[in-house]
């Protein structure tokens, strides 16, 4: 059910036996599914238990492994009404893996398995999401940290599995495309390419990492979602979503011709995303259909300097998740948010209450979150620099923290939905 694992052959033979072993790991890893549950049939008569390892919710098929390690395929009518329901919340998974191998193997070049839905992920946040990392400085570390990037001869590889997507505007006017191809180093670099590789591996299905973000936004105010409504702090109102200063409680029904709006960015980023899903053969050739599975979020640089926004960061971010999974009809999308890198635990700044507040959000006990939001704590993956300089558009900091957000959105997905 996997697709081949292709390792190039490299001179140093320390790095053969590696990389072989890293191999085997991946392979035996993949065939690791979730948590096993009690499976009903449609008439009520017959039960059994089993492990789900894939669900096609186009084709209506359902891989099950067996206690005795066997796997069976079925079509779903086959199963009762409340089986059939946890498929529908467990659509979205990206693939049967418990973690990712130390050393991750090159792409194989291989195509993905386009009967399955394009599993998307939505990039989202300001210019920390945006990216400002150096190609020619990664091309020179890449062969040591990151050999995935490159082939034999020095020249990046490319995924045929995962689609590179980058869309931008400010504030609702018109987006413009600026990446559309399958997934490489092409300029800067952000999270994204992190992200894009930890995603493809653990999964037969197509993968589309797509980014929707511009720089210098803030959540409180630029970024605040749908349902936030006014609060007050320090004695002034602070605007609910699509309020202003002067209006706090209104609502500009998303015209701009009043002026910027709380919720402004929002608004652009989601509608610019939902235009390539509407788009969804032009930037995933051959693709059908499709399904949210996450959303990623590197954000926090802006909000961090307004102590109104940033008090308020953890109801506000409950909040931008609720609405993310609405607005994309992703009812269980998993949701992993990364914090500034320059940023210490312990920090009694503004920087320091928004690593808190995700962190919180993460740990949370609602029904909704509970399991399904993730955090990644930046400063020990940064090489210096803070989010304001775009940390000196150092690449290792771009590459790490997408890494280990992709690795932490693979977590999420190995949990008991």
């Amino acid at each position: 059910m996997t697709r081949a694992v292709s390792l190039r052959l490299m001179i140093d033979p320390l790095r053969n036996r590696r990389i072989a072993s890293a191999a085997v790991a991946f392979l035996s890893i993949l065939m690791v599914s979730l948590p096993a549950r009690t499976w009903t049939s449609a008439d009520g008569s017959k039960t059994f238990e089993g492990k789900l390892q894939a669900y096609d919710a186009v084709s209506g098929k359902v891989s099950v492994v067996l206690p005795n390690g066997k796997s069976i395929t079925f079509q779903k009518d086959l199963l009762s009404e409340d089986d059939i329901s946890f498929l529908g919340s467990s659509s979205s998974l990206p693939g049967e893996v418990e973690e990712l191998p130390e050393i991750w193997p090159d792409p194989d070049g291989e195509e993905a398995d386009m009967s399955r839905p394009v599993q998307v992920y939505i990039l989202l946040g300001q210019s920390n999401m945006l990216g400002f990392g150096k190609p020619d400085v990664l091309q020179k570390i890449a062969p040591e940290k990151y050999p995935y990037l490159v082939d034999d001869a020095g020249a990046w590889t490319i995924r045929k599995d995962v689609r590179n997507v980058r869309v931008m505007c400010s504030g609702n006017s018109p987006a413009k495309d600026y990446t559309n191809d399958w997934m490489t180093i092409q300029g800067n670099i952000g999270p994204e390419i992190g992200i894009g590789h930890a995603l493809g591996h653990v999964t037969d299905a197509p993968v589309m990492i797509l980014k929707s973000c511009i720089g210098n936004r803030s959540l409180g105010w630029d970024l605040l979602p749908p349902g936030t409504e006014p609060w007050e702090h320090g004695g002034k109102m602070q605007p609910g979503y699509r309020g202003t200063p002067d209006d706090p409680g209104g609502d500009t029904g998303g015209d701009m011709s009043k002026g910027w709006y709380a919720g402004c960015q929002y608004d652009g980023d989601i509608a610019a995303a939902k235009k390539v899903l509407e788009n969804l053969d032009k930037y995933y050739p051959g693709a059908k259909e499709y399904e949210v599975a996450g959303f990623f979020w590197w954000q926090g640089d802006k909000d961090m300097r307004n102590a109104a926004h940033y008090e308020s960061y953890e109801k506000n971010l409950v909040q931008l998740i609720k609405s993310l999974r609405k607005d994309f009809d992703a009812p269980r999308a998993r949701f992993v948010s990364a914090s500034l890198g320059q940023t210490k635990e312990g920090s009694g700044s503004g920087d320091g209450v928004i690593l808190n507040a995700m962190k919180a959000v993460s740990k949370s006990d609602d029904p909704e979150l509970e399991g399904q939001v993730g955090f990644v704590y930046s400063n020990p993956l940064s090489k210096g620099g803070g989010s304001s300089g775009h940390y000196g558009g150092n690449p290792e900091t771009y590459m790490n923290v997408g890494e280990a957000m992709g690795k932490v959105m693979v977590d999420l997905f190995n949990q008991a939905p």
